[in-house]
């Protein structure tokens, strides 16, 4: 989830493009760099860090021309520095490129270019989209764009400009790109936040759509070069709108992506019924599995232990990585290490993998962060790719943990010989629409938080693989709302809990229709004998609950495997509305940090 801005005109263009790039800051942030034409030469100067750090390089006072391609990184392949920030170029420097998204056959192209003589030099799969427009380059960008873009499977958003041609050429396939509308002057960009201050008149591109954008027009047509028609928008948004994307914050905003990151985490990884990971890993000879995480991750951890034993029969244990290093654990040589972070740079997680990687253990990581330090300790990892997570209780790192731990433990299945289950993958399939339903429920459940934002105390009670879903809605809500909250298995709540209950305390129950649920609507009795007000996630068909449970979050059936991430968004939802009841600013909690570098 990186950030794009170019521009075709007249204008002073260094401090639009920088000025662009700040308002995409919040996409990425690893590095960033500028690509300007001037006198038939391409002038690039990028840099490692924040895009302050780039608008400080005095090379950009040197550079002058009209057209120009900027970016600001989030790492996906390669880790942030200076060579592997955008934009790229191909082996003569005639040639710029930005990208967002992901090139699946990344290293089949590589291989085929560097057989041909070309020398790949940043570690990203960006940089080989500018080798193949350079290896089809024969006097006319738009049609080497094309037949590139014909070679390159997976997604996204691009702008390509080179040292001879008045134009930039613009393409989509899964990655959001838009053209902006001036006088004598065009604009494109990954987000109208970039361009808002100049134009509100845009063009949104489709997938498969490739545009010529020069200083007094554009033609847009699909990548078997049909022309295409296309409708201008006008914004209505604000600047501070549009940052958000039309949020309140960006925690909201976050929840509501997870529909389309998790799509991201699943990309390229389920082909022909297989699961592709690229793992340093020999599944039969892992007797052991320990996974070790901090705060939310652990939670994912939790439910990646029944998940992994359930598809991939291994044992499975679970500690918190602060405790692991200081209990002497006991590592045999034929145990796997599972480190979760979203950030990569979580202390207490690191010194885990160190201590594992000390009794020469193998290890692997789940994480969000390209190229961060838990990414470079391990032996090899899966990367959720859910773009920045800017809000600090984490929602869409959460949830795409669990899809990486369940593609995790199908993987180690196929790998081991057995058969994998294809109704797994199929309701993987459709679990993006099964999520969009439940985010369509986002007002009903700010009518609940609205009679509960005034409690003391909240119980979280669930079974089985939906207890540390319990676990997770009590901490999104003591995070953001600072309302003392509990999880708790449901069964356990005889064994001390059940003395806090009265006609003020509410309990939220995870009860999805599965073998546990005749267990959870006794838990539910026990707990409407005593007055307590039940708030209960249940499944859509299921109306036995309604004489019981006072208020009702209905969300859609799934397999079991997959329920935890459609019955944690009720919740991740309540929390967030209580918290903006309350008036409190959701994306800066008191006291906490987004990553938890000290110990």
């Amino acid at each position: 989830m990186c950030g794009i801005i170019g521009y075709i005109g007249n204008k002073n263009i260094v401090p639009l493009l920088l000025n662009g790039l700040k308002k995409l800051e919040y996409r990425g942030y690893d590095s960033a760099g500028i690509c300007i034409v001037s006198n038939n030469r391409l002038h690039l100067v990028k840099k490692k860090g924040e895009i302050s750090q780039l608008a400080k390089n005095p090379e950009l006072n040197e550079i002058n021309g009209n057209i120009g391609i900027a970016h600001t990184r989030w790492a996906t392949h390669g880790e942030p520095n200076k060579i592997n920030a955008h934009p790229h170029f191909d082996c003569k420097k005639e040639i710029a490129i930005v990208h967002n998204g992901i090139i699946e056959n990344y290293h089949a192209l590589k291989e085929l270019l560097e057989k041909e003589g070309h020398k790949i030099v940043s570690d990203t799969d960006s940089e080989i989209v500018a080798h193949l427009v350079e290896k089809f380059y024969s006097g006319n960008l738009e049609n080497a764009v094309i037949k590139a873009l014909k070679c390159v499977e997976g997604a996204f958003g691009l702008a390509i400009i080179n040292n001879s041609e008045e134009k930039i050429i613009v393409a989509r396939r899964g990655s959001p790109l838009i053209i902006g509308i001036g006088k004598n002057e065009m604009f494109v960009a990954s987000d109208v936040a970039a361009i808002l201050n100049h134009t509100k008149k845009v063009i949104y591109l489709h997938d498969n759509e490739i545009a010529v954008i020069t200083k007094q027009d554009y033609s847009i047509k699909n990548l078997e070069g049909k022309q295409i028609d296309k409708k201008i928008c006008e914004i209505k948004w604000t600047v501070d709108q549009i940052e958000k994307g039309g949020f309140k914050h960006f925690m909201l905003k976050e929840i509501f992506e997870q529909s389309n990151v998790i799509k991201n985490t699943l990309r390229g990884r389920i082909k022909d019924s297989k699961i592709k990971l690229t793992l340093n890993l020999n599944t039969n000879l892992i007797n052991r599995i320990i996974i070790t995480a901090c705060g939310t991750s652990w939670h994912a951890a939790l439910i990646g232990k029944h998940i992994i034993e359930k598809i991939a029969e291994i044992p499975v244990e679970v500690d918190y990585a602060s405790e692991f290093r200081y209990r002497n654990p006991i590592i045999k040589e034929n145990d796997l290490i599972i480190a979760i972070s979203q950030s990569g740079e979580t202390a207490d997680t690191i010194a885990a993998v160190k201590e594992a990687k000390s009794k020469r253990t193998k290890t692997i990581s789940i994480i969000n962060v390209v190229g961060s330090t838990i990414a470079r300790e391990v032996d090899s990892g899966v990367y959720l790719h859910a773009g920045p997570e800017i809000g600090v209780a984490s929602t869409k790192a959460f949830t795409c943990q669990i899809v990486s731990l369940l593609l995790l433990a199908l993987f180690i299945r196929q790998e081991k010989g057995l058969r994998l289950d294809k109704k797994i993958l199929q309701e993987l399939s459709i679990l993006p629409k099964k999520i969009k339903q439940v985010l369509k429920k986002s007002d009903e459940i700010r009518k609940v938080a609205e009679k509960f934002k005034d409690s003391k105390n909240f119980l979280y009670l669930g079974r089985g693989i939906n207890f540390p879903v319990a676990l997770e809605g009590a901490l999104k809500l003591k995070e953001i709302s600072y309302i003392h909250a509990e999880g708790y298995p449901a069964a356990e709540m005889k064994h001390g809990p059940i003395a806090l209950i009265d006609e003020n305390m509410p309990v939220v129950f995870v009860s999805p229709k599965d073998h546990t649920y005749e267990k959870i609507l006794n838990n539910m009795e026990e707990i409407k004998a005593r007055k307590g007000r039940i708030i209960a996630v249940i499944n859509e068909e299921d109306e036995k609950l309604n004489k019981v449970a006072e208020d009702i979050f209905r969300v859609p059936k799934t397999r079991a495997e997959l329920s935890p991430i459609i019955n944690i968004i009720s919740l991740q939802l309540l929390a967030y509305h209580i918290a903006d009841l309350k008036g409190i600013d959701v994306d800066k909690p008191r006291n906490l940090a987004k990553s938890v570098t000290v110990e």
